[in-house]
């Protein structure tokens, strides 16, 4: 186990309080639980391993029936951490919540506990104690609350001797039995297990333990397995626990999500009913992502087959976070009965192409853009699998819209976007209207006081025709909009596009940032249906760069996205909130400007074709030693110029010149060197554009 940085993080990223002993004694050979720290409800781990090893103990299972879709509820860490905010008052009012909001009726059932519920010592019994701050009238009575509400109710411990909080709560190691009695005595319906402070025991022979003494209550406990993947659990859990973590902690980050995202995509044959990859709980409506981006979130989850635990604080919702969790289209995806998790059809330039099998022959497929830009996502009904046809239904899960289509099925996605239909074919598929696919051709860049073009596209992709047609850009108040060519058709046939060309003005003083841009195309059906489609759009007001030497953290970006907190200027990351860096280091020689990132991250700066060149010292920060592995890129107009690959800890700064001109955007990227994020702290110290 490696010990981490991170001091206050979760426990999926090892936090260095009670890690430091578990990484010593790992490097000392120790695999199994000091006798002084067992129980006598806790057998002798080496006993255990020969019993199983030679096959005279048959691997019991836990209760038949558990978690045949993938669990649906809220967890509190996300939201709250361990903060005093975390108790009775909240639990109960996220299961009046899930009542009242009809999250519920939307399906999730489990309100969980996470660390810092309990006391850091046990009682003079060695049973565990509720906190008596935050929960004042004790566990059980917050489980039957839970209960009383048509809910069920789930609680957290960890596979070591204590959780991975610094307070040091006491954790599940060699107290399997009693532990496990404990929670089925207090009505718990869902124990998540983590991986903390495991003194280097085998992390099966921990897992199974747990597991063993769950059966033994006779309590049916959904078992979540929270190792972090760093054991492979896919491979060897599925007769231990009902889902597993596939990956370290989630942050309320794009870069977060999109990397472990695209750590559980490939693991889609371990999956199935009873037994569920878990790339950890939802971000949505925590406010460190755009609304897009929580629905591809959202999305992306569903279409994985994955546990969608709650990880907002309900009470403060927005009700575009509402929208987002109780999407009842996408849920009945998640929660298919055939439990087949999507796949990767295909890949390529940040477009995916994600498809999932589902019980009645229909399929579900998520068009993804990762980039930073619309992009068109196109693919067939027979490369979904679907049987040759006429026409298939189409059903917008976002809109909730059903359209045909005659085999195309395509969208212009906008950046970090994602839409999901769900496709079947239908004899009936000319009773619905043609589905009709809005686009734009980039997202403008518009300097102040000065026009900026854009083209716009409506295709027809069904077989009967688009009535009426009327396209419209809406710009914000005090904008200028003017289409330079027609904007109206009486029909569009099907399979024919139909284009608008426009000039944007934004008023002088306009101040730089991202302003909505909304492009809608109003048609009707045959029938004499009314349809309205609208795609997201987004315009950036941008200010070019100085003359001369530009100082990179002097300038605004375009945009920011970072592994672990927010991206700092003049200083190193800090993970948390901004500012919470340190200054910049690398191999000991100290850079007073720059920024800090942490991979996976990507900065992007308008340049206006005005620059010629961009330099920077790289490296990995000196405040995480020789540890860490990342890859520097510099991106213009989205092709690369420059890399600097496979930078350790252990290197000097290194140096990047890399050519730019005549680009109107450049982009900073720096991403995990293919050995995930750990220590990944990145310095762009003295970073400048030649302008």
């Amino acid at each position: 186990m490696r010990v981490h940085i991170r001091t206050t993080h979760r426990r999926g990223h090892r936090r260095i309080v009670g890690a430091l002993s578990a990484a010593l004694l790992c490097t000392a050979g120790v695999t199994a639980l000091p006798a002084a720290a067992r129980t006598p409800d806790a057998p002798d781990p080496g006993t255990a391993r020969t019993a199983r090893t030679t096959g005279t103990d048959p691997a019991p299972r836990l209760p038949d029936g558990l978690a045949k879709t993938p669990p649906m509820g809220f967890n509190n860490w996300n939201s709250t951490h361990c903060r005093a905010e975390f108790n009775e008052e909240m639990v109960k009012g996220i299961a009046d919540l899930f009542v009242t909001k009809g999250l519920k009726d939307a399906g999730y059932q489990y309100v969980n506990l996470d660390d810092c519920w309990a006391l850091p010592t046990r009682d003079g019994n060695g049973k565990l104690v509720p906190d008596p701050q935050r929960f004042p009238h004790g566990i059980k009575a917050v489980a039957d609350y839970v209960h009383s509400k048509g809910l069920k109710f789930g609680i957290y411990t960890s596979a070591g001797i204590k959780t991975c909080n610094p307070a040091g709560f006491p954790g599940g190691l060699g107290h399997e039995k009693s532990d496990a009695q404990q929670f089925a005595d207090w009505g718990v319906d869902y124990l998540k297990y983590d991986n903390c402070n495991n003194l280097g025991v085998d992390a099966k022979q921990r897992y199974r333990a747990m597991r063993d003494a769950l059966r033994a209550t006779g309590r049916p406990i959904v078992y979540s397995i929270c190792e972090w993947g760093e054991n492979k659990p896919w491979e060897w859990a599925s007769d231990v626990g009902h889902l597993w973590r596939t990956t370290g902690d989630i942050s309320d980050s794009w870069s977060s999500m999109l990397g472990i995202a695209k750590q559980n995509l490939p693991l889609a044959p371990h999956a199935g009913p009873g037994n569920w990859n878990d790339p950890d709980m939802l971000e949505v409506g925590n406010g460190g992502m755009t609304d897009t981006e929580y629905r591809s979130h959202f999305s992306l989850w569903s279409m994985m087959a994955a546990p969608l635990l709650i990880g907002s604080d309900l009470r403060k919702a927005t009700p575009e976070t509402f929208e987002i969790l109780g999407n009842k289209d996408l849920i009945a995806i998640d929660q298919d009965p055939l439990g087949k998790q999507a796949t990767v059809l295909k890949s390529e330039d940040g477009r995916w192409t994600v498809v999932r099998q589902l019980a009645n022959g229909d399929r579900a497929v998520a068009l993804f853009n990762e980039t930073d830009r619309p992009q068109r996502i196109t693919t067939t009904a027979k490369d979904l699998g679907l049987p040759q046809a006429d026409g298939y239904r189409l059903r917008d899960l976002w809109q909730h819209r059903d359209t045909h289509t005659t085999r195309t099925v395509s969208a212009t996605v906008p950046a970090h976007g994602t839409t999901v239909y769900r496709v079947s074919a239908d004899p009936r598929w000319a009773a619905y209207p043609p589905a009709v696919e809005t686009g734009t051709d980039r997202t403008p860049l518009v300097e102040a006081g000065t026009p900026a073009g854009l083209r716009s596209t409506v295709h027809n992709l069904g077989g009967t025709p688009a009535k009426n047609l009327t396209v419209a850009l809406k710009a914000p108040q005090g904008w200028r909009v003017k289409a330079t060519s027609p904007a109206s058709a009486r029909a569009l046939p099907g399979g024919r596009t139909f284009r608008t060309s426009w000039r944007i003005s934004a008023p002088a003083g306009t101040k730089p940032g991202a302003y909505a841009l909304p492009l809608t195309a109003d048609y009707r059906s045959p029938r004499g249906e009314r349809i309205t489609t609208t795609l997201p759009g987004t315009a950036h007001v941008v200010v070019p760069p100085p003359p001369g030497a530009a100082d990179a953290a002097a300038l605004p970006w375009l945009t920011a996205g970072n592994g672990w907190g927010p991206v700092e200027k003049n200083s190193s990351v800090g993970e948390d909130g901004a500012g919470d860096g340190r200054p910049l280091g690398i191999g000991g020689t100290g850079f007073a400007k720059g920024l800090g990132v942490h991979a996976a991250s990507e900065v992007s700066f308008y340049t206006g074709g005005r620059c010629s060149v961009f330099r920077a010292r790289t490296g990995i920060d000196d405040e995480v030693g020789d540890r860490g592995s990342v890859d520097f890129e510099v991106w213009a107009d989205g092709k690369r110029v420059a890399r600097i690959a496979a930078v350790t800890g252990a290197d000097s700064a290194g140096t990047v010149s890399a050519p730019v001109a005549g680009a109107q955007t450049v982009r900073l990227v720096v991403t995990d060197g293919g050995d995930g994020i750990d220590y990944d702290h990145a310095d762009w110290a003295d970073a400048t554009f030649s302008c």
